[in-house]
């Protein structure tokens, strides 16, 4: 059987690259949280909170995936028992704007997109 040969566009595709490390069903959400958090860092129970149908596996997953694509920086504080706080990086700040106007679009059609 011959082996296919991956098209160069592929690996420099913006979707396949870059939207795939947010686009999931958590990390937006995360990204968004972190955002709309007054204090600008908030710690890893505080994020749970607000994403209480996120499991905590779950959210510790999508927050080291968001660290590893340097949308969201973390800090742990040397103390007992360790604080660790999550805020957006610089790249995640420039994605909040995009973000907004697809919340808009999805309060526009979301009864047009969500019909059982």
């Amino acid at each position: 059987m011959e082996k296919k040969e991956i098209n160069p566009e592929y690996l420099t595709c913006p979707i396949r690259q870059v939207i795939s490390r947010f686009g999931d069903k958590w990390s937006m959400l995360v990204l968004y949280t972190l955002h709309d958090s007054k204090k600008g860092a908030m710690r890893f129970g505080e994020i749970h909170d607000h994403m209480a149908d996120c499991s905590q596996k779950m959210l510790s997953k999508t927050l080291k995936e968001l660290q590893n694509s340097h949308l969201v920086d973390r800090k742990v504080y040397p103390e007992v028992p360790p604080r660790v706080e999550y805020w957006l990086t610089e790249t995640g700040q420039s994605l909040i704007p995009a973000m907004e106007v697809l919340i808009g679009w999805a309060k526009q059609h979301f009864d047009d997109v969500v019909r059982e």
